[in-house]
């Protein structure tokens, strides 16, 4: 008996070593296949729930269209065209910010954070490319909420799909940063997403900034992403007739905001695990 339970023991042990090992061949595609093919389902299996965010924009973009014309009347219509992509891209910045921060948030309130610590790949790493895969659903649910805005407006805009995926992609990685920092707060301080949510509605601010008139708004997230984009979309400029140093600002503030978010997040979530309250809510 003794020797049987022994077997199996080690017989235990070795399984789980062989899976252990698996795990640490697995590779960062491995994980972002994997995590695409959640969201893939989530997507499915609940497509009440992404028909209902889509009816949700479309219903707040119908009100503040209708609801401009009738206060301002001509003026709105002839800014139209900066209205859509504005809030093209700010329905793309609401989207990637909460794919880190709230889920992360949820995470924690779900006591299910932990196991993305205890993976090979490391806690930052897995929430970034989760969060990669909601941008990605992201767009596709606004691409059909733009095309809604249009159809409603009687609009056309320049629609060259690489200056748009690229220059957007690019706009809205900046806010991926923003989230990383976010969801190391809300880590460390749990409950705090009131705040959170505040943060979304500066969106708005930093897409609408005069980067034109005031140069050093261009280093802010999303401002020169967002001149970039009407450009691209409204006056039909190509992602290689940009000037080298518009490039150059919109490959590096993105960067820089990421790597900011990411140090936040490492510093938070470090603190929250000497503190021992990482698994606690």
């Amino acid at each position: 008996m003794t020797a049987s339970a022994d077997t199996r023991t080690e017989d235990s042990d070795e399984t789980s070593a062989q899976a252990v090992r698996a795990a640490m061949q697995a590779g960062y595609l491995d994980l972002a296949r994997a995590v695409l093919y959640r969201e893939y389902l989530i997507f499915v299996r609940y497509p009440a729930n992404a028909v209902g965010g889509i009816v949700i924009s479309v219903f707040f973009f119908g009100l503040l269209f209708y609801g401009g014309r009738m206060l301002a009347g001509k003026a709105i219509t002839d800014s139209i065209e900066g209205i859509i992509v504005g809030y093209f891209l700010w329905s793309l910045s609401v989207g990637a910010y909460q794919s880190i921060s709230n889920d992360i948030g949820s995470e924690a309130q779900w006591g299910t954070l932990e196991r993305h610590v205890m993976t090979p790949f490391g806690f930052a790493p897995v929430a970034f490319c989760k969060g990669i895969a909601k941008v990605v659903r992201t767009f596709i649910t606004s691409t059909v909420v733009l095309a809604v805005m249009l159809a409603i407006t009687g609009t056309t805009l320049q629609l060259n799909v690489l200056t748009v995926v690229v220059v957007a992609s690019l706009t809205i990685a900046s806010v991926l940063g923003l989230g990383f920092a976010a969801g190391g707060v809300a880590v460390l301080y749990k409950r705090i997403g009131n705040w959170l949510n505040l943060l979304q509605f500066g969106f708005i601010i930093l897409i609408s900034a005069p980067v034109f008139e005031l140069g050093w708004t261009r280093v802010l997230p999303l401002a020169h992403g967002s001149a970039l984009l009407q450009r691209a979309m409204v006056d039909g400029t190509r992602l290689w007739q940009f000037s080298a140093i518009d490039l150059g600002l919109l490959v590096g503030v993105p960067a820089g905001y990421v790597l900011l978010g990411y140090v936040v997040f490492q510093y938070t979530t470090r603190r929250a695990r000497r503190l021992g309250v990482l698994g606690d809510y």
